[in-house]
């Protein structure tokens, strides 16, 4: 009679782990790994998704940008302005021309109120921007500000329904607010 010796669970554990871990290697051998069409498409699918809630956070944020870049131009010009003026010693003045979206800067040697174009007209900004209207700002060579004929110190700039006013001080001061 023979005896079979009695296989303990952690034996057959054993024998059961290393026939699969066999199978796993057979099936790699044969092509069988890397990701199914399934797997593929959810994430092509959730990369699409993805992607379209980021679009428009994302293009508001680069109208903002483009707002943000218009107003800086503006400041600029009306800063440089009145540098200008002090610096000289006689008039300036600075028109933004809603019709072309640009700025023109004018002097008045003589003191007379006759303002000249110094250069020609410079762009505010890209396409899309437009000012509240056409407003010309005149600047003292001691320092006082005031709006030219038919004008005002504040405009607004707007760009893709986003808009700031600009505002100017009798001083010279410019202050930018979102409404």
């Amino acid at each position: 009679m023979s005896v079979r010796p009695e296989h303990t669970f952690a034996e057959e554990y054993q024998v059961s782990r290393s026939f699969l871990s066999t199978k796993r290697r057979e099936a790699r051998a044969q092509g069988q790994r890397g990701f199914t069409m399934l797997e593929l498409s959810m994430v092509v699918l959730i990369l699409i998704i993805i992607t379209a809630m980021a679009v428009p956070q994302i293009l508001s944020t680069l109208y903002w940008y483009r707002l943000d870049s218009a107003v800086a131009s503006v400041v600029w010009a009306v800063q440089s302005t009145r540098y200008e003026a002090l610096m000289e010693g006689y008039p300036y003045q600075v028109t933004f021309s809603a019709t072309n979206n640009t700025y023109q800067l004018a002097s008045d040697p003589t003191n007379s109120g006759n303002f000249g174009n110094v250069g020609s007209s410079i762009p505010i900004s890209g396409s899309g921007i437009t000012l509240s209207g056409t407003n010309a700002i005149q600047f003292k060579p001691y320092g006082f500000v005031t709006p030219g004929a038919n004008s005002s110190l504040s405009f607004q700039i707007k760009y893709q329904g986003l808009s700031k006013t600009v505002a100017v001080s009798n001083y010279g001061n410019v202050t930018v607010t979102s409404p």
